[in-house]
């Protein structure tokens, strides 16, 4: 306890320090604040009996998780950061297949600069498809929610929701120049914490309250599996394959170079959570076929794969997983860039030629690696539908793996190294007794930033 209040002193005196995560908490309390200003024209009491009335399926509540619960208040934040996201991954295929992306993906800073203009133009698109649909289906489908919706309330409610989103990536990017950690993963995460409480205190009423199943006993079995899936995310998020690479001597002068040996770390996990998002954004679909076709086939391909708690819909979404998770590691590590830098830079890994055996030592390696890592993400992903079958609430429930917990891990260790970097180089301890938090490179669990 002593050596953590020391470390919190130690932060708190580093002025840069200070200021960067005052900044980043006052602005996540901004973006709290407005997720509970209600769209103008909206009668929040009637939305809320509606809301309490019509569940509105599991994909629904996930949705309604990642937005912080603005989604079901309909909120000027209610789109969030969401459309941004989508933009985002957009911007990331486009840079795999069109040359004008991969070109600007070189450029350095100038095409950083222009990709994120892009991007932001095309969120208000995205922003602009959206927003009506939302209203549609969550604000007017209900009576007595708008009591006047006429075109003008759709035209300047379409408006404040594309403002809203960009208001909300404008935090995120002021975060990310001005405060501590990713601010587009920090704003997902804040917004799947802020349901935590609420969840838990739901939990402990169905185990202590009328009708109560269970009792303390099985609380604590809940609460201990949860910190055991904790635990084997942070494992998947950190795990690593060192791959031992050789550099030659090289007599420069009166100096040595080189003659040492390095590591290549090689990641479990190298796609982060994007299969998930990717996986859940196809699940999606569904959804949004619910209200096309009544009865025989469509009406059960609808109804199977809009529960998230069926067979069929966590198969599917287990396997999904395991292929996007190839795909996107397949895209995202360039085995032959890696083994012709090396080549160039006088390394080899032993007992390995350099250049093509080099490559194709590399991608086995990736493709045994990826396998288990894939595997152990699908089962983190579908946990949630686990628990649920074991007794847990539904909201409580989707803490136990999927998106939520693993951005969650990502988000807060990726935090977590950014402040230990600003204490190391300033000769303090880091956040550890060793003074190094080990196995982290990666940024928001592979968001986009």
């Amino acid at each position: 306890m002593k050596k953590f209040l020391e470390t919190i002193k130690n932060i708190w005196s580093i002025e840069d320090l200070r200021a960067r995560i005052i900044t980043t908490l006052g602005l996540l309390l901004v973006y709290r604040l407005g997720s509970y200003v209600v769209l103008p024209g909206v009668d929040s009491t009637m939305l809320e009996a509606a809301n309490a009335n019509n569940s509105g399926g599991g994909l629904l509540d996930l949705i309604n998780i990642f937005a912080g619960g603005a989604f079901s208040r309909a909120s000027i934040f209610a789109l969030g950061i969401m459309p941004y996201i989508s933009a985002s991954i957009v911007i990331q295929l486009l840079g795999m297949a069109i040359p004008y992306f991969q070109r600007l993906q070189k450029e350095g800073e100038s095409g950083r600069r222009k990709i994120n203009q892009i991007t932001r133009f095309l969120t208000i698109i995205i922003t602009a498809f959206q927003a009506p649909g939302y209203i549609a289906s969550q604000i007017t489908t209900h009576q007595g929610v708008v009591p006047n919706d006429g075109p003008m309330w759709w035209f300047s409610t379409v408006l404040l929701l594309i403002t809203g989103t960009m208001f909300v990536m404008w935090i995120g990017e002021r975060i990310t120049e001005k405060g501590i950690g990713n601010g587009i993963s920090l704003l997902i995460m804040i917004g799947i914490v802020a349901n935590l409480p609420s969840a838990f205190v739901f939990e402990i009423a169905s185990r202590f309250g009328i009708g109560g199943v269970g009792g303390p006993i099985v609380l604590l079995i809940e609460v201990a599996l949860l910190l055991f899936v904790v635990v084997l995310s942070i494992l998947l998020v950190q795990g690593t394959r060192r791959i031992p690479v050789q550099y030659a001597k090289r007599i420069v002068g009166n100096k040595q170079y080189g003659g040492v040996r390095q590591y290549i770390p090689l990641k479990v996990n190298a796609a982060g959570v994007m299969p998930i998002i990717f996986a859940q954004a196809i699940m999606f679909i569904p959804l949004t076929l619910a209200g096309f076709g009544e009865g025989g086939v469509t009406s059960w391909f609808v109804t199977t794969f809009s529960n998230p708690n069926s067979f069929a819909y966590n198969l599917t979404f287990a396997l999904m997983i395991i292929a996007f998770t190839y795909f996107y590691t397949a895209v995202t590590v360039n085995p032959n860039q890696m083994a012709d830098e090396m080549k160039r830079n006088g390394g080899f890994v032993p007992g390995i030629k350099p250049g093509k055996k080099t490559a194709e030592f590399i991608d086995n390696v990736m493709s045994r690696i990826t396998l288990p890592g894939s595997i152990f993400l699908a089962l983190v992903a579908i946990l949630p539908a686990f628990a649920m079958l074991g007794g847990v609430n539904q909201a409580f429930a989707y803490f136990y793996g999927g998106t939520s917990l693993l951005i969650m891990v990502g988000v807060i260790l990726d935090t977590l190294q950014q402040i230990e970097s600003h204490l190391l180089m300033r000769h303090y301890d880091g956040l550890m007794k060793t003074g190094k938090i080990k196995g982290r490179s990666s940024t928001g669990m592979g968001m986009a930033g």
